[in-house]
């Protein structure tokens, strides 16, 4: 038995260089009698299934521990205990709820379960046919083995990687694999060069590619993980690991934050104990734990996963379905978009755009989309402008009659939708879209009442070998005509004649290429896909009505009037453009990553603004030289790291992308410090989906590999909608700053408040507490907590899309952010602090009592007005705060501040019935002394108001003073 040794993932790179004898010959097969059931039964011992192997699936119960891997959960967690140990039950159990509530929201957030691989699995057919033992047998995919001859047929799903020994008119759609937007028409002939991009292996058929047309056999040459679908799925796995470890900024800066706040309140505990002498009684360790509380913002974890989940709302509206909540944070620090071309920049629709005839001159064609409207303009040479013409010549008609009649798709108007939708091949589609603009479709020139009605006689079918279509219609005369469609150099090939001053005139073949091929250059610039198109009247044979009549193609092909050339592309969204200057103007780099040709990549991308235009400059880097902008896969694959690192640019634009090169140039890109959004809607995208900062895989022609490979799905797939998310992830970052600094400055306010009241020692030696827990638990949630969810619904700036993209290096927690928490914090406790001592030192008897946080008693008067007072004010200028963090460097007290005070709705409605809960639980009986431990107060609002004014100034101080500090 021969050894199976040495062919494995590596060396099956090559095989589309193989001959045939020498693929049968490595692959020990027969292209007749196919394999026996011995080298099978040794191939499967060796190579194993055609299966593709997975991580296994990922348990529920793993997904709610991962809830549990941030440390902010595990203070909250601590601190809900605490609260159950001292019997503060409402303390605790507000505690719990938020930790329950936030897990929730986050296991059905990331209950994706990651079935990447599943899904590829899936793509594979679950049958084959196969010839073992001299026998045509159908069989499991997963029984394939390399050696195993192979055939197929329109509608197939190719089960494994195949070198093709025989196609009939054959191709396969590609583009979940390659990104290749048209079919692609397969052949025999060996390639020569090994490093061949996969788009253009013309030999190969690769496993989970779809048939689209024809038939055809071939010898599997790789299964399972060796297969270039099973390359992928190790690239996933590999990715998905690396993917499980990383952590966004805001989880590292929050986990440093309640690292840092769980040493701090235990520094506190300590502090209160020291203070009272470690004479540690029930109402000190209350006080003590209920300072350490005060310490940590329960609020936030709340917060936080509201102002997500409400992003996650608002980007679903604007056609962006999140699945991974993190990526919203990240979004908005992206610095390079890695795009898609076809249907993303594009809008997946081929359209006629140009036509040229010879000795008539060049077209221009508009209208986009299946809709037949659209105007005819000819290019003046001597201008080089293009007119508007209403009259078209008999050149002209025919080659819209040659695109109608020589076609086999049709459009219509969807009578639900209204919309006009084409049915066929998309080339096909956009000839008669063509024709049809000019009022001669195939509809149009085959009916019944057609005064010259055209009667189909015969066709004969695209063939890849000879990359032509031909048909034969009749009209009312009984006059016979051949139309055909083709690659240029084969209609060429097929025609001896030519139009001029409307008479048909004998050319020779090396005369008409000399004709054409200065139009197929200047075309092709504009990355067109050219057909080229003729036509002949042809005698009537006496039969040719007869069903058997069987019509020669090389007669019928022959002595053909060449009639014209038309240009064909995938025209970009009319928002592309627009987008992308957006996007240079907040600093993000575009690249377009395609499967297309590089003329066809560097001209919609010319076209949409990502790299200059003739004669333009580059709205960003002010050049006009491409060189480096545009390469292809193999021109950049060929680069080693060093070479990459020291080019100045990365390239804008990669045509014949492959898998690898996109991975490729994402990790050049991080070793750039660069964060990278990267759409896609292939399997050949999803290792560079996982791989990327952000994945964003299309929602309308994305496969599942690549929709669960992904953090975001756009449902219409558009390039428009990404740029969208960003500036929505932009605003929710920034909105996350304001509301941290509402909640950490309204914690720093408490603190001081709080430490600083340590002080105040009544007639027994006890600290006498400026709030109570009670207290401090009601500002912690309800009245901190409702104006940060509030500003987490702040809608953008003006200028959210106008400033370049946030450090990589910085966290959530800022130089400035500190800054703006501990001074307001600061400021805000020494006013709440000052106001009870002026209300029980300098205004009051100075009598603190006894036991004055247990219970009210006549010597406590001072003290529980002191504490209403403190509470009062404490509660409202962590509302005017709130106010404040709206815009953290603009003046809060300016006019246009004012006059757009009912603009954050939840902000203005939070603060009114926040001001109605401070006068309920000072003034409402029982509430008040019992529970609060204060009571109600009257020229004390004095000194509230005094002090909310005192703030004010100090706020516009402050933030006058940043103007000189922090520069926008």
């Amino acid at each position: 038995m021969k050894s199976y040794d040495g062919l494995d993932a590596k060396n099956t790179d090559a095989f589309h260089t193989y001959s045939i004898a020498q693929a049968t010959n490595v692959l020990d097969t027969d292209i007749i009698s196919g394999l026996d059931s011995l080298k099978v039964e040794a191939k499967l011992l060796h190579y194993g299934e055609n299966v593709l192997k997975g991580e296994g699936k990922i348990s529920p119960l793993k997904i709610i521990l991962r809830q549990f891997t941030n440390l902010l959960v595990f203070v909250l967690i601590g601190a809900s205990v605490l609260g159950f140990v001292i019997n503060d039950y409402p303390e605790g159990s507000v505690l719990l709820i938020i930790v329950i509530l936030n897990s929730t929201i986050g296991f059905f957030q990331d209950y994706k379960a990651e079935k990447t691989v599943d899904s590829l699995k899936k793509l594979t057919s679950p049958l084959a046919e196969v010839c073992r033992n001299n026998k045509i047998v159908q069989i499991q995919t997963s029984e394939l083995v390399p050696g195993d001859i192979i055939s197929f047929k329109a509608g197939d799903v190719v089960g494994a990687d195949c070198l093709l020994f025989e196609a009939l008119n054959f191709e396969t759609d590609e583009a979940a694999l390659t990104g290749e937007s048209l079919p692609v028409a397969k052949s025999i002939e060996t390639i020569d060069n090994p490093d061949q991009p996969l788009a253009d292996r013309l030999n190969v058929a690769f496993a989970s590619t779809i048939v689209t047309k024809g038939r055809a056999k071939g010898i599997v040459f790789a299964t399972g993980m060796n297969s270039e679908l099973g390359k992928i799925a190790t690239q996933l796995v590999k990715v998905s690991k690396i993917n499980d470890t990383k952590k966004t900024k805001l989880q590292k800066s929050l986990n440093n934050m309640s690292l840092f706040l769980l040493v701090f309140a235990i520094l506190l505990v300590i502090l209160v104990f020291g203070v009272n002498k470690f004479k540690i009684s029930s109402e000190v360790l209350i006080y003590a734990i209920s300072l350490a509380i005060a310490v940590i913002p329960e609020g936030l974890l709340a917060v936080l996963t509201l102002t997500m989940a409400l992003g996650v709302r608002r980007l679903s509206k604007q056609k962006a379905l999140v699945r991974q909540i993190n990526s919203l944070e990240v979004l908005g620090s992206v610095t390079d978009i890695c795009s898609d071309k076809t249907g993303t920049l594009t809008q997946s629709k081929m359209v006629l755009v140009k036509a040229w005839i010879p000795y008539e001159g060049t077209f221009s064609v508009s209208g986009t989309g299946f809709e037949p409207i659209g105007n005819v303009s000819k290019l003046d040479t001597v201008q080089n402008t293009f007119s508007q013409i209403n009259s078209f010549s008999d050149s002209f008609t025919k080659l819209a009659t040659i695109s109608s009649l020589c076609n086999s798709s049709e459009i219509k108007k969807d009578p639900s939708s209204g919309e006009w939708v084409g049915t066929g091949d998309p080339t096909e589609i956009a000839l008669q879209v063509f024709s049809s603009k000019l009022g001669l479709g195939k509809q149009s020139l085959t009916a019944n009442d057609t005064p010259n009605r055209h009667m189909f006689v015969f066709e004969f079918p695209f063939d890849s070998s000879i990359k032509l279509m031909s048909t034969i219609f009749k009209n009312s005369s009984n006059e016979y005509a051949i139309f055909t469609k083709g690659a240029t150099e084969k209609v060429v090939e097929c025609c001896d004649r030519i139009i001029i001053n409307n008479k048909v005139t004998k050319i020779s073949k090396s005369d008409l290429y000399s004709l054409i091929n200065p139009q197929i250059d200047n075309l092709a610039k504009d990355g067109l896909r050219l057909i080229s198109l003729a036509y002949s009247e042809i005698p009537t044979p006496n039969s040719i009505d007869d069903p058997n009549f069987k019509f020669s193609r090389d007669q019928a092909e022959s002595s053909l009037i060449y009639a014209g050339l038309v240009g064909i592309y995938d025209p970009p969204r009319q928002e592309s453009f627009e987008s992308v200057m957006k996007c240079f103007a907040a600093g993000i780099k575009v690249h377009m990553l395609t499967g297309d040709h590089p003329a066809t990549a560097t001209s919609i991308a010319k076209q949409v603004g990502i790299i200059p235009s003739d004669n333009h400059q580059d709205p960003e880097h002010n050049i006009v030289n491409l060189s480096g902008l545009v390469m292809t896969a193999s021109q950049f694959d060929a680069l080693t790291i060093e070479e990459i690192d020291i080019m100045p640019e990365l390239p804008s634009v990669i045509a014949r992308c492959t898998p690898e090169t996109k991975v490729n140039l994402i990790n050049a890109l991080h070793r750039r410090k660069r964060i990278v959004a990267m759409t896609g809607d292939g399997v050949n995208d999803s290792p560079s989906l996982k791989i990327s900062d952000v994945g964003i895989s299309m929602g309308i022609t994305g496969s599942d590999v690549a929709k669960q490979a992904s953090s975001i799905i756009l449902t219409d797939d558009n390039f428009a909608t990404i740029v969208g998310a960003i500036a929505e992830g932009r605003r929710l970052f920034t909105n996350i700053g304001k509301f941290i600094r509402c909640l950490i400055g309204a914690n720093i306010a408490e603190l001081v408040t709080l430490v600083i009241g340590l002080v105040f020692i009544d007639s027994t030696g006890q600290t006498v507490f400026p709030l109570s827990p009670v207290a401090i638990l009601t500002n912690n949630l309800i009245t901190a907590t409702p104006p940060a969810m509030a500003l987490g619904t702040e809608i953008a700036s003006p200028d959210n899309m106008k400033v370049k993209p946030r450090s990589t290096d910085s966290g959530l927690f800022t130089t400035e952010v500190l800054t703006d928490i501990i001074v307001q914090g600061l400021y805000m406790g020494l006013l709440s602090i000052l106001s009870f001592w002026l209300v029980i030192d300098v205004f009051g008897d100075g009598n603190r009592g006894s036991e004055c946080n247990k219970r009210f008693s006549p010597s406590c008067d001072s003290v529980f007005r002191a504490r209403a007072t403190c509470f009062a004010l404490l509660t409202i200028l962590l509302m005017v705060f709130g106010y404040s963090c709206r815009d953290p460097r603009r003046q809060t007290c300016s006019l246009d501040k004012i006059r757009n005070v009912y603009q954050n709705v939840y902000l203005f409605h939070s603060f009114y019935i926040v001001l109605i809960i401070t006068v309920l639980c000072i003034y409402i009986p029982g509430l008040n002394k019992d529970v609060f431990k204060h009571s109600p107060i009257t020229w004390e609002w004095i000194i509230v108001l005094i002090s909310i004014f005192a703030y004010l100034i100090g706020d516009a101080l402050y933030k006058f003073i940043k103007l000189f500090i922090f520069k926008y």
